[in-house]
């Protein structure tokens, strides 16, 4: 927001600069961006009346003027602009006159000299020549009354500072410069003088009929009807100069003046043409299909989501936000309505930026404008307006104040105590007491509490953070000491059976995978293809259409951090991500770290693409497989021990994927992706991944010292032949519940299966599964007849289960 610091100081003037006055608005929350002189430096320039106009002898684009500046002896000054003439009032920089820098950034000093064999004893000046205006079509031309002799820094007034200030959302009520003054003597103690909203009488009985049929849009509605008006009478000067240092254009009396108070008092207004209305106006909600062309030139489709000020015939206005143009005022009008309503913010939020532009009003009413104020902005206008624009035969209808749905204040409380801890000042009831009523905020005091009621031009104050934060304003940032923070600090143990993620991070990289981190968003086909899911978590409000849905697991991610990868050009792509999933449950709970209805456990996802290894002498190229990711897992949990069993996921080849199971539990899933993803996403090979729960990863064994055996182990092989669909891990299940109840069974150390063999010697729905038994007796030389026993008990146990018999 932008204004003039001489308006501000009309309303309230502390003894303070204009430096001072900036830094004290920046420390309270206003912040001041920028400062800026209404006018550069120049001296000497006074207001100058042309006497007499005659042509120079000597070039017929100069003119030869008789210039009276007020000191008594006219002046001989040589002219070129095209719209000088006797009797016209203009400024005038008398010998000795520094004016601003041209462009060759030096200052313009005005000397006594020829200009084509003429004396000139000064120079008649435009606005662009003073750089107070672009305007350079001739000579700045002053009002009659302009007194001659006056400088023209204090006629114009441009001693003046304009400031712009960033507001916060939430302070609406200083969108007005009657808003900052507020501010401003809340902060300095200055006395406040508001404007005087003069009533004008009331000489006219007409009404317009006005119906609310939306009170959910407009909680009140003022108007009333003003006949006989000069549209085109001039803009005052004094007024044209405030809305121009606050970055409004004058354009007409009958529109400045609504700006003018809009500005001044934060309230927009809008003054519709009588004679355009057609019988009554209906303030709804709008219609599908139904269109209104806008002041701007644009035509716009509006339905139930947009209010409208609509009359019997066709719309006239964009609710809170624009008028219409059939109803516009011109400067042939003469009879005119007068509206000022409060919109409620709900309404009116969202509403312009759906048709890509934004007016001051909107930014006002999605605020929050005062709903108690409307009559009083009414009558302020009114008094400006029959002032401005008024003839003889001016009449004046009364106010047509219909209230229908305004907003219910609650009572906020705010604790002494609380604010203190907040704010960390010990702060006592008599400082708040004092800070309440600068603030103009009614308050019931008990010892320790305060319960406000915030005014009608206050939409911010809903809770007791909100009151917390004006005290902390106006006691004053800079009076709160700057403080290390003091607490007990006491070093946690963490427990030995547990491990962070960053060393699963680490661990991760070393095996070759990079870390990505992605969105929790992502798009929603990513969930019906990757997780089967036809129901995902919605966002209420995301920030690209795209990404609309809560990701449910992580393979989505990964796979387009592959699929970016390849498309510039990267052959092998190793990526892992630690992130968070989400799912719906019923039974969460509220918490510190949760959200009820919702699960959000981490997880750990890795994906392998391209070669298994970088192009070597070392071994022959091929691609990553299952096997090798595996082994990837497998080395994450060590020392713990995983189980894979078969597994249908909807991201995964059916036939090369597993559940992981640690202790019974399934973790996470295996496996490569599922063929149909490939061509969909545009993949020449299939990737290899896992998903695993972050919290089993956590998890660690704690080391347990063994001794190592003085007496040598032995090896021993034993080939099986099964039936093609028995996974090997069937097998495993059998030997470890064999070795669990034979007492010989403490002798093998370890299991591994070394080989798969199918064809030639065996049944076309056969396979011979190799395992290599590791045994070694801690307390003695083992015993070939021990060996043979636990061996023979391995094989039996494999034929009784799974019917598998020994390999010849």
């Amino acid at each position: 927001m932008q204004f003039s610091e001489n308006w501000l100081r009309s309303m309230v003037d502390p003894k303070m600069n204009s430096d001072e006055l900036a830094h004290l608005l920046t420390m309270s929350g206003l912040e001041v961006e920028e400062v800026e002189a209404v006018a550069p430096p120049f001296s000497n320039v006074v207001v100058a009346e042309v006497k007499e106009v005659a042509k120079h002898p000597n070039a017929d684009r100069l003119n030869v003027c008789q210039v009276d500046v007020g000191t008594g002896t006219l002046l001989n000054i040589v002219c070129g602009a095209p719209n000088v003439r006797a009797g016209m009032k203009a400024i005038c920089a008398k010998a000795g006159a520094v004016l601003p820098p041209g462009a060759d950034g030096k200052p313009f000093e005005i000397k006594i000299g020829k200009l084509r064999g003429v004396e000139s004893q000064g120079m008649m000046c435009s606005a662009r020549e003073l750089k107070i205006s672009e305007e350079s079509s001739g000579l700045m031309e002053l009002p009659e009354d302009a007194p001659v002799g006056q400088n023209i820094r204090d006629y114009l007034g441009l001693n003046d500072q304009k400031f712009t200030i960033k507001l916060t959302p939430n302070k609406a009520d200083c969108l007005s410069v009657l808003g900052v003054a507020r501010e401003v003597s809340a902060l300095t103690g200055a006395p406040l003088s508001q404007p005087a909203a003069r009533i004008v009488a009331v000489n006219l009985d007409e009404i317009l009929p006005v119906k609310v049929s939306a009170p959910d849009l407009c909680g009140r509605f003022s108007g009333r009807v003003i006949r006989g008006l000069n549209a085109r009478a001039a803009t005052p000067e004094w007024m044209k100069r405030r809305l121009e240092r606050s970055g409004q254009r004058s354009v007409s009396a009958l529109v400045d003046i609504s700006n003018y108070v809009m500005l001044e008092m934060g309230q927009p207004s809008h003054v519709f043409d009588l004679s355009k209305i057609h019988g009554s106006i209906d303030v709804r909600w709008g219609r599908k299909g139904e269109t209104l062309k806008l002041l701007n030139g644009n035509t716009i489709e509006v339905d139930e989501w947009v209010g409208v000020i609509a009359d019997e015939k066709q719309l006239e206005s964009l609710a809170g936000i624009m008028g219409g143009d059939s109803t516009a005022v011109t400067l042939d009008t003469t009879d005119i309505y007068l509206e000022a309503a409060f919109w409620w913010p709900g309404a009116i939020q969202g509403r312009a930026r759906r048709f890509n532009f934004s007016t001051d009003a909107s930014h006002r009413y999605e605020r929050g404008v005062d709903y108690a104020g409307t009559v009083e902005r009414i009558e302020r206008i009114t008094a400006l307006i029959v002032e401005i624009c008024g003839t003889p035969s001016t009449k004046v209808g009364p106010v047509d104040d219909q209230v229908v749905n305004l907003p219910q204040r609650q009572p906020v409380l705010l604790r002494t105590a609380r604010a203190q801890k907040v704010i960390g000042v010990a702060i006592d009831d008599d400082t708040v007491a004092d800070i309440f009523t600068r603030l103009g905020l009614p308050f019931e005091r008990e010892a320790g509490r305060f319960t406000v009621t915030a005014p009608s031009y206050r939409f911010d104050i809903e809770i007791e953070e909100d009151l917390i934060e004006e005290v902390a304003r106006v006691y004053g940032f800079e009076n709160i000491p700057a403080l290390p923070p003091v607490a007990p600090s006491a070093m946690l143990i963490e427990p030995e059976n547990t491990r962070s993620l960053f060393a699963v991070r680490h661990q991760l990289a070393d095996l070759g995978y990079q870390e990505v981190v992605n969105m929790s968003f992502v798009e929603s086909q990513w969930e019906a293809d990757f997780a089967g899911n036809t129901d995902p978590i919605k966002l209420q409000n995301p920030i690209a259409s795209q990404m609309s849905v809560m990701r449910s697991n992580l393979i989505g991610s990964l796979v387009a951090n592959v699929r970016y990868n390849v498309n510039r050009k990267a052959g092998r792509v190793r990526v892992f991500e630690v992130g968070a999933v989400f799912h719906r449950n019923p039974a969460a709970q509220d918490g510190p770290l949760s959200i009820a209805g919702f699960d959000q456990p981490k997880r750990v996802a890795a994906m392998a693409y391209g070669p298994a290894a970088d192009e070597q002498w070392g071994q022959a190229t091929r691609a990553v497989d299952y096997f090798d990711v595996k082994g990837d897992l497998e080395a994450l949990f060590a020392p713990r021990t995983l189980r894979f069993s078969k597994l249908e996921h909807p991201a995964l080849h059916p036939g090369r994927s597993a559940a992981v199971e640690l202790d019974g539990k399934v973790i996470g899933f295996i496996g490569e992706l599922h063929p149909r993803w490939l061509q969909k996403y545009d993949l020449l090979q299939a990737p290899v991944l896992f998903e695993v729960d972050a919290a089993a990863l956590c998890e660690r064994v704690l080391p347990s010292y063994v001794e190592i055996s003085k007496f040598p182990g032995a090896t021993r092989d034993l080939a099986l032949v099964v039936k093609q669909d028995l996974p090997a891990q069937a097998l495993l299940d059998a030997f470890k519940a064999e070795l669990a109840v034979n007492p010989n069974g403490k002798l093998v150390q370890a299991v591994v299966l070394f080989d798969e063999y199918r064809g030639k010697g065996l049944e076309q729905d056969e396979k011979s599964l190799a395992f290599r038994f590791g045994l070694q007796d801690t307390q003695s030389t083992l015993q070939d007849d021990a060996v043979e026993a636990i061996m023979a008990a391995l094989a039996q146990a494999a034929q009784q289960q799974h019917g598998a018999r020994m390999r010849a």
